[in-house]
C-alpha cells in the first residue's frame, strides 16, 4: 500500500452508523457495549484497502487535497464489514428433498443414509454432473451469497469421494474462484464418508487420499485446507487422528467436522492442532472445557440444527468458558439446504442468548480467523475494503428482523457492486 501522502483516495459515506468490529478479542463473551459505532461515519480507501474509518466530515476535511472521488451515500445506511461464511458445501448437484421429508416423517439421519439417501445421494448426483453444470449451479449460489452480504466464502469438496471426482470438484471451485467477485477458499473434504463403492475399509481409503489425491492437490495448488467428518458412519477418532497428522506434516491447514451426533471429534481437533472444529451440537461440559484451553475455534452451524431439528451448538457455554465462536451456514443439499447465514445466526442468537456483538463477531473477524485470514473481518486501517450496508439507522434492526432486513449495498475491495 502506498503512503497516504502520495495516495489518491476515495471516501465512502456518510453512513448513519459504522459498526467497525475492530479492537475486539478473538476469544470469549462480548457485550454490545464493546462495539465501536461511528455515527455519520466515512470509510477512506486507497484502491482495495482501507486507509481510515472516522467521521465522514473529519475525513473529508483532513484528506481534501488527496481525494479523487467521493462515493456519496444518500440514504440511511448502517455499514459493517463484509460477512464471511467459513463453512459451506455450496458446490453440489441434485436435491435431497426426499431426505428432508423422510426426517420429518420420523426417520433419523443415519437411517436415511443407510437406505441410500444422505451424502451418498449427493455423491451420485455430483459424479453424474459435468464440470459446466457444477460451475453454473455453484456460481448462481455464490451470486445469492454476495447479494446477502457475504464477501468471503469457504467451499468444500466431499461429494466426489474418489480421486477423479474430488479433483473435479476442487478444479470447479478454483475455476469459479478466478471469475467470481466473491473471495473463495477451497477445502478438501474427500474424507466426508467412506464411499459405498469402496470395499477396503477406512484406513485404506484415507491412505488412498494421502498417496494419490494429496500430490495432485499440491501440484495444482487446489487448496491448502483439509477436513474430515468424525462420526459414526463416517471416520473413527483414531484413524482420523493419523490422517490429520500426516496432512499437518505435509503443510496443510486442518479443520474438523466434529461432535455433531457424538463427541470425540473436538478432542481430535485439539490434539492435531486444527484451526477449527465445526458442528459441536453434541459437545458436553468436558469437551467445552478442553476447547477453552486450546486455540481451536469452535464453529456453530445453526443451519444444520434447523435442517435436522436437533440441538444447537452450545454457543453460550462455549463463549462463557472463554472460547472463540464463529458461525457458518453449512449450506448443503441435505442437512442445511437453506443457506441464509444471517437468518441462521440471528436464530442461533435467540436460542443461545448471544449478544449482537457476539453474533456479528461470529460472521466477521472470528470467521476470518477460521480461514486463517488476517486482512478482513473488521473495518480498520489496512484491511480489505469489503463493506456491506443495511437500509436502517440502527444496527440493532439487523438481527431483530432475522434476515428479512436485506443488504442494500455491497462494496467489494472498495468497488460498489
Amino acid at each position: 500500500m502506498q503512503n497516504e501522502s502520495d495516495s489518491q483516495l476515495k471516501l465512502i459515506g456518510p453512513f448513519r452508523q459504522i459498526v467497525t468490529m475492530r479492537d475486539l478479542p478473538l476469544k470469549g463473551a462480548l457485550k454490545d457495549e464493546a462495539l465501536e459505532v461511528i455515527y455519520e461515519g466515512g470509510i477512506l480507501i486507497n484502491s482495495s484497502q482501507i486507509v481510515a474509518v472516522n467521521s465522514f466530515e473529519v475525513l473529508k476535511k483532513e484528506f481534501s487535497d488527496q481525494l479523487i472521488a467521493i462515493d456519496h451515500v444518500e440514504e440511511d445506511l448502517v455499514a459493517l464489514p463484509g460477512f464471511i461464511d467459513a463453512h459451506t458445501h455450496a458446490c453440489f448437484a441434485g436435491s435431497r428433498a426426499r431426505d428432508y421429508a423422510a426426517r420429518n416423517n420420523g426417520k433419523s439421519y443415519l437411517e436415511i443414509a443407510q437406505e441410500g439417501g444422505g451424502i451418498w445421494s449427493t455423491v451420485k448426483h455430483v459424479r453424474e454432473a459435468d464440470k459446466y453444470d457444477l460451475i453454473d449451479a455453484t456460481a448462481k449460489r455464490l451470486d445469492k451469497l454476495l447479494a446477502s452480504g457475504i464477501t468471503t466464502v469457504e467451499i468444500k469438496s466431499g461429494y466426489g469421494l474418489n480421486i477423479e471426482h474430488e479433483l473435479k470438484m476442487l478444479r470447479v471451485i478454483n475455476e469459479i474462484k478466478q471469475k467470481h467477485q466473491i473471495d473463495i477458499h477451497a477445502t478438501c473434504l474427500a474424507a466426508h464418508i467412506i464411499p459405498k463403492d469402496w470395499e477396503e475399509g477406512e484406513e485404506a481409503y484415507l491412505q488412498l487420499i494421502i498417496d494419490e489425491l494429496v500430490p495432485k492437490v499440491k501440484e495444482e495448488k487446489l487448496c491448502h485446507r483439509f477436513d474430515i467428518f468424525i462420526e459414526e458412519g463416517a471416520f473413527s477418532v483414531e484413524t482420523a487422528k493419523s490422517y490429520l497428522n500426516t496432512l499437518k506434516e505435509r503443510g496443510f491447514q486442518l479443520t474438523v467436522h466434529g461432535d455433531q451426533f457424538h463427541p470425540g471429534g473436538s478432542q481430535v481437533a485439539i490434539d492435531c492442532r486444527a484451526i477449527s472444529v465445526d458442528h459441536l451440537e453434541a459437545s458436553g461440559d468436558s469437551e467445552i472445557a478442553a476447547l477453552s484451553k486450546s486455540d481451536v475455534i469452535p464453529v456453530a452451524l445453526p443451519g444444520a440444527s434447523i435442517g435436522l431439528g436437533c440441538a444447537f451448538t452450545p454457543a453460550r457455554k462455549l463463549l462463557d468458558q472463554g472460547c472463540s465462536l464463529a458461525i457458518a451456514s453449512d449450506w448443503n443439499p441435505g442437512s442445511a439446504p437453506q443457506g441464509n447465514l444471517l437468518t441462521q445466526a440471528a436464530i442461533l442468537g435467540t436460542f443461545e442468548k448471544l449478544s449482537t456483538a457476539e453474533v456479528f463477531a461470529g460472521i466477521t473477524f472470528r470467521a476470518a480467523k477460521v480461514l486463517g485470514l488476517n486482512d478482513r473481518g473488521s473495518l480498520d486501517k489496512n484491511m480489505i475494503a469489503d463493506i456491506i450496508a443495511f437500509p436502517t439507522k440502527d444496527y440493532r434492526e439487523i438481527l431483530y428482523h432475522q434476515g428479512e432486513l436485506r443488504v442494500s449495498k455491497v462494496w467489494k475491495k472498495g468497488e460498489r457492486l
